[in-house]
């Protein structure tokens, strides 16, 4: 039987081992539990009886952050995560989606809520005086109670609140805890935020599970992460997206590797700074895919081929949207390219259901937009190979069409990676006036690059076929994204083109 979050709580409330570390304060089990119990009770007063017990967070990684989490675990109402970065009419429309009673934030962020409609609501500050003796609330939560609400990224459309059941957590930390070796010796390094999956369910999760401490950054930092490392005794740390290139950019030291860091767990870590990060700091990077949703899990084993993003599930394939069933394996020619992409690209699906999907909040439609046939669609675009590793192509509004050619934007992006002077590429289109798309590829550069040096790299790759040269490459000085690190492409498609280079539509060289 899964067990509940309260169950893991209640069953550490008499533990003096450490809990959360933030800055110079510090918190035992024993009194985090009493914490999350005494802030679970008071809001069990507030929340208005015959409404949705929905408590929302506008918090930064604080420990009152930390204890809301604790306070949602123990079972008798539902914490929502709400997005720091969002505004006005996307906040409040997250709040009012979500069904939220109360908002619990800080000063920070207060005036976030400025002037929006919040009648009905009750907004506190996070330094109410909250009760320090109370006992938790009743509650018998299963492990398919929900838990927490979490928003998506929204990096294809409007963020959806995605149901997060007791065992959507403890599953997952049960099993990073095995599989990674976690104890209660360790020590989790939280600075991705709290408001979005990944640091809950690879982060804050395991160690409600094995009984680690966490230690909480406010904000993610490059430049504060290895201090923090080691003044925390960190052993253990969670990422989603770029932070592995973001702390590799900052100045090596001869020291880097003098530190207590062990290993590191997260999901779209490129292979160079997965590998490069591992050797500068001393530690193991363990890298996967996966989604808040959770219903299509890649694990990169050893022996992924480079490029993969490791081998499936079972029950995880690659279907076509259109004919509803399995794409044939990708085959090669001698340069490494694929030679019958718009045959081997489909969508990643769970075959056999919808895994820990347990749907969106208040969005039917979605969730059987995503739920078609019975079977998981995730919107995201792969391919595999004979022997079974998958290679990610994008997102579904990443299938471009360049001069009658059906391309996929990762690919050419991981092939644009290899350049050293290369920290981030990303692939779209926009309109061409003929017909189909012209591919645009804005950059991030670690180094100096020129033109023509650029036309020279592209034309040494083999595996990178004439459609797939940007005709347009803007290079900028930092990517949009979510505050979960993913790339906004619809912001990018949306602005001004403002190339930095151009090719002539059947040209080979930039200017």
């Amino acid at each position: 039987m899964t067990l509940s979050i309260r169950s893991l709580l209640l069953a550490r409330a008499e533990d003096d081992s450490p809990a959360l570390l933030a800055g110079a304060r510090r918190w035992s089990w024993r009194e985090y539990v009493a914490a999350s119990a005494g802030r679970a009770s008071a809001l069990a007063g507030l929340l208005p009886s015959g409404a949705p017990p929905h408590v929302g967070v506008l918090l930064d990684n604080t420990p009152e952050m930390a204890f809301q989490l604790g306070a949602a675990g123990l079972g008798a109402h539902v914490l929502v995560g709400l997005n720091t970065t969002r505004r006005g009419a996307g906040l409040l429309a997250d709040i009012r989606r979500a069904d939220v009673q109360v908002v619990v934030t800080s000063s920070a962020h207060r005036a976030l809520l400025d002037g929006l409609d919040l009648a009905g609501l009750t907004v506190l500050d996070e330094t109410v005086a909250w009760p320090s003796d109370a006992a938790p609330p009743p509650a018998l939560p299963s492990g398919g109670s929900l838990f927490m609400l979490i928003f998506t990224s929204g990096t294809s459309g409007e963020p959806k609140a995605v149901r997060i059941t007791h065992e959507k957590i403890t599953g997952p930390g049960a099993y990073l805890t095995e599989r990674l070796g976690l104890s209660g010796d360790d020590v989790h390094y939280v600075s991705m935020p709290l408001f979005h999956s990944n640091a809950v369910v690879a982060g804050w999760g395991p160690a409600v599970c094995n009984g680690a401490a966490v230690a909480l950054a406010e904000r993610f930092s490059a430049s504060g992460f290895l201090a923090d490392v080691r003044r925390y005794g960190a052993t253990y740390a969670n990422y989603v997206g770029k932070p592995l290139s973001y702390i590799m950019a900052t100045p090596a030291r001869p020291d880097d590797a003098e530190n207590p860091l062990r290993l590191v767990f997260g999901n779209e870590g490129t292979e160079g700074d997965i590998a490069a990060f591992g050797e500068r700091f001393g530690c193991r990077v363990v890298d996967g895919f996966g989604s808040t949703e959770n219903a299509v899990v890649i694990s990169r084993i050893e022996g992924t081929p480079p490029g993969s993003l490791g081998q499936p599930a079972p029950g995880v394939a690659v279907y076509s949207p259109e004919s509803l069933v399995e794409c044939p394996r990708a085959s090669f020619d001698d340069s490494g390219a694929v030679t019958n992409l718009e045959e081997c690209v489909g969508e990643l699906v769970n075959t056999s259901g919808s895994g820990q999907f347990a749907g969106y909040y208040n969005d039917e439609a979605a969730t059987a937009e995503r739920m078609r046939g019975g079977m998981y669609w995730s919107g995201d675009l792969a391919y595999r190979d004979e022997d079974g590793w998958v290679y990610f192509a994008g997102r579904t509004a990443d299938w471009l069409r360049v001069d009658g050619e059906n391309l996929a934007a990762a690919p050419i992006e991981r092939i644009l990676l290899r350049h050293p002077a290369v920290s981030e590429a990303a692939v779209y289109a926009v309109p061409d006036p003929a017909s189909g798309d012209q591919l645009v590829v804005a950059l991030v550069l670690l180094a100096p690059l020129s033109p023509s040096a650029f036309g020279d790299f592209l034309a040494q790759q083999a595996d990178l076929g004439s459609k797939a040269w940007p005709r347009y490459v803007r290079v900028l000085s930092s990517l949009p994204r979510t505050a979960t690190n993913k790339v906004l492409k619809r912001e990018l498609r949306s602005g001004p083109l403002e190339a930095t280079w151009t090719r002539e539509q059947r040209g080979r060289t930039y200017s």
